[in-house]
């Protein structure tokens, strides 16, 4: 009778992981949600795109706040500029602080991923809705990035102090940006629209994403 009831539990068991696998199979839409929020294969530590970007973004945002600390100090702002970069687009340059992989590649990875997910067959009205404010706010995250790869060629480049910081001084607020994001049309918020939102906007909006699916 024991053996019955363990056969029983054993097929029931998996019973439920096959149907939970068929789920799955049959909305794409959560497969790509989870490659932007829980794991993605070249992340580091496996990580999702959109956390890979945040962590990175974060080692940016500190390195540019010291940059930009001593204005008068040319070897300070441009080591600082440097860790900065790496940490933003590591295939500018190869060493520094971050993990190597990028905020650009990280955002941008979310946005393909997020745009994906709500061209899936199937996908609901709340996966369409937020993926567009993931989307775009990962979106002007690249765009802050790119800006900020110029700002930091032109740094390597200064010869002095003063030219050197006024240019930190742009790449520290644009660094800051990368999360935080701006409120472009001073309505007192940042919302997820084109030009504010930054990385933490896109992870509020996947988070809601992924109350509203279930996940």
């Amino acid at each position: 009778m024991r053996r019955t009831a363990g056969l029983l539990f054993v097929f029931a068991a998996a019973v439920l992981l096959v149907c939970a696998g068929a789920a799955t199979a049959q909305n794409p839409a959560h497969n790509h949600i989870g490659h932007v929020m829980d794991a993605w294969r070249d992340t580091p530590e496996g990580v999702g795109l959109l956390p890979a970007a945040i962590a990175e973004a974060q080692v940016a945002a500190r390195h540019a706040e010291l940059a930009a600390s001593d204005t008068g100090n040319l070897d300070n702002i441009k080591r600082h500029t440097a860790h900065v970069l790496h940490a933003i687009d590591p295939e500018q340059i190869e060493n520094g602080p971050g993990a190597g992989y990028g905020v650009k590649q990280g955002a941008a990875g979310a946005a393909q991923h997020i745009n994906a997910a709500a061209g899936a067959e199937g996908a609901s009205d709340a996966v369409k809705t937020h993926a567009n404010h993931v989307a775009t706010s990962a979106n002007n995250t690249v765009a802050r990035v790119d800006q900020m790869v110029s700002l930091a060629q032109r740094i390597a480049s200064s010869s002095s102090a003063s030219d050197a910081g006024t240019l930190v001084t742009q790449l520290n607020e644009l660094a800051q940006a990368l999360l935080a994001g701006v409120d472009a049309n001073g309505d007192g918020r940042v919302g997820w629209q084109q030009g504010e939102g930054g990385l933490t906007v896109a992870e509020t909006h996947a988070n809601l994403m992924k109350q509203a699916e279930g996940l």
